[in-house]
């Protein structure tokens, strides 16, 4: 076997945990990132705060190298930070400690990885041969292992109801916003005075709708609709006052009351088949004879894994989630919240191409039930089982807040009283709406991604990553 370094994919929270790992065991490695710096896709977001505070935040290796380091100061384990706070208080502190300093590349994006001289076919002699990385930019780099942490920000769930794209929806695209967009600040004018059409269950789609919320308040006309597929949303409004982690119990109930109130128009059972562009510069969605007419609509329907780089690569794939398929059962959204996933590691995630793991919110493939500790535990299981210490990397240990939930665009059950606001008082219908209706909204905050996002009064986020 040719001596190459290990490759990691990806600069984030999980990718700069396996390199603080590699480096503890004296492995060589590379880690590459796409974007122009140190957690480029959790950049995007910096505005959202997490509704994990920092005790769950912080990778154990990652920790030991920064006070090895000295001049860090660790945060207050009970604060809930923002992107912005993760990268510039640990992320950009760690890459700079002297055993990581100069070991990540970016603009670095990985479009393949394969074996040297073999297909997916090819057998004899396959494990010899080192793995072969091909970036963007053409540049070559071989790897004795590859721990692909990519993520999948870049690779969001489409709208159309059917798991394929609605007709018309590439054409609306200029109308269609990405999750987390920073409604109260960097992305105000779009949304302000404006009516805005939220597509998603989860996390994500809870802080954008608060903060549009809070939006509202401020400026007449700002109008919003939350347009979701099942027609109980339990799931997204949480464990409430007993969740384990109380900003993430807060995001869910701060949005019932919101949709309870009235203030937030909920669409329920509504599946877009098709988007169109009106007469007035608007944008159409479309269920059967159902319309729901929008400025903007925020795509915050979830995320899926990009396996076509390693698709020269053997891999074993849940048909369904497009993770492992020995985990999909651990992770199953159908059956645990983020905090009932199983314990697990490199077993769970290895795959007949020796050498070769998915760890991260990209193992999970569609499922939304990540949580950055469950991460930082792979990359530890990972890297021990590279350096040869299976004891250690069969020894996985997980302790993980409970009750929260965490959701895709997944229907919950089928109770009326849930679509028509709950049991506090009169509700909103939850019918087709075709033109803008006046009305003010309480204030709001959160969503999230990555760890599971959320905020207290001001900007929140809450969903997993």
């Amino acid at each position: 076997m040719i001596e190459a370094p290990v490759v990691v994919i990806g600069a984030g929270p999980i990718g700069l945990a396996a390199a603080a790992h590699l480096a503890e065991r004296g492995i060589d490695f590379t880690v590459l990132e796409a974007g122009q710096s140190v957690a480029a896709a959790i950049g995007e977001w910096r505005h959202v705060k997490l509704f994990s505070p920092w005790r769950y935040d912080i990778d154990s290796a990652a920790r030991r190298l920064l006070e090895q380091a000295g001049g860090w100061t660790e945060p207050e384990l009970g604060v809930l930070p923002t992107g912005g706070d993760l990268i510039d208080d640990y992320l950009e502190p760690l890459t700079k400690t002297p055993e990581l300093s100069g070991r990540v590349r970016y603009g670095a994006e990985v479009v393949a990885v394969t074996r040297v001289g073999f297909d997916r076919i090819r057998t004899a002699g396959r494990e010899d041969a080192p793995f072969l990385v091909r970036l963007a930019d053409g540049a070559e780099l071989l790897a004795s292992a590859v721990v692909d942490a990519a993520g999948t920000w870049r690779r969001p769930n489409i709208l159309g109801g059917s798991g394929i794209p609605a007709r018309g929806e590439a054409a609306a695209s200029g109308h269609i916003a990405s999750a987390l967009p920073d409604v109260l600040g960097r992305d105000r004018e779009r949304f302000a005075g404006r009516r805005t059409a939220v597509v998603g269950a989860g996390h994500s789609a809870s802080t954008t709708l608060l903060e549009l919320g809070e939006l509202a308040e401020q400026v007449p006309g700002t109008e919003v609709l939350w347009v979701v597929r099942g027609t109980d949303q339990a799931r997204t409004y949480g464990g409430g006052a007993a969740d384990e982690l109380p900003a993430r119990g807060a995001l869910g109930t701060r949005l019932k009351k919101l949709v309870q109130s009235g203030r937030v128009e909920l669409v329920s059972g509504f599946r877009t088949e098709e988007l169109a562009l009106t007469s007035d510069g608007r944008v159409e969605l479309i269920a059967g004879d159902r319309r729901v007419v929008a400025d903007t609509v925020v795509n915050s329907t979830g995320f899926r894994p990009d396996h076509d780089m390693v698709g020269e690569l053997r891999l074993d794939l849940d048909p369904i989630l497009g993770s492992t398929r020995a985990l999909a059962p651990l992770i199953d959204p159908n059956k645990h919240s983020c905090g009932t996933v199983p314990p697990h590691g490199v077993d769970e995630l290895a795959h007949p191409e020796p050498g070769y793991y998915a760890v991260g919110a990209k193992s999970y493939g569609r499922a939304p039930t990540f949580l950055l500790a469950t991460g930082y535990e792979q990359a530890r299981s990972v890297v021990a089982a590279l350096a040869g210490d299976w004891e250690a990397a069969r020894d996985v240990q997980l302790d993980l807040p409970e009750t929260g939930v965490c959701s895709s665009n997944l229907a919950y059950g089928d109770s009326d009283s849930e679509a028509a606001g709950g049991c506090c008082g009169p509700a909103p219908q939850a019918v087709e709406i075709t033109a803008p209706t006046s009305r003010g909204l309480a204030t709001g905050i959160s969503g999230g991604l990555l760890t599971l996002i959320e905020d207290a009064p001001t900007k929140q986020s809450g969903c997993c990553n």
